[in-house]
């Protein structure tokens, strides 16, 4: 089992060191969503720890990708206030043990996503040409 973690532990850090910026940022946002996920079930566990510790996780990917906006581009500056608005939801999430909060920002998070997956497609397509069009 030990070398079975190894080799996850390995491939993970294989993908992040690989990653294009992009895919680096579709990372993050799946890391935020996988830990909202599990602050959620903490809250309904009553394990106040577990959920302080995930929403704490969540915010930490929300402060990184608040600190990689370019300023210099338009949508970072409309961008900013939405992940500062998500930051200040998560510390009431977190204050308040209120799931309802933590699926709002989900909603959020999972556009953000679903938006910058899009956003790597179409950049793939035009890079490579059509027939790369499916997978990320």
């Amino acid at each position: 089992m030990a070398a079975n973690l190894t080799a996850q532990n390995a491939y993970k850090q294989n993908s992040v060191t690989t990653a294009s910026p992009g895919e680096l940022t579709l990372m993050l946002y799946n890391g935020c969503l996988k830990f909202l996920h599990k602050a959620k079930l903490a809250i309904q566990e009553k394990n106040i720890q577990e959920k302080n510790t995930n929403l704490q996780k969540a915010q930490s990917i929300i402060g990184e990708l608040m600190s990689t906006l370019n300023m210099d581009i338009e949508v970072s500056k409309q961008l900013l206030p939405l992940y500062e608005f998500l930051n200040r939801r998560l510390i009431e999430a977190n204050i308040q043990n209120d799931v309802a909060i933590i699926e709002e920002v989900e909603g959020f998070v999972t556009e953000f996503r679903n938006t910058w997956k899009e956003v790597i497609r179409i950049n793939r397509q035009q890079q490579f040409g059509q027939g790369n069009s499916g997978q990320i």
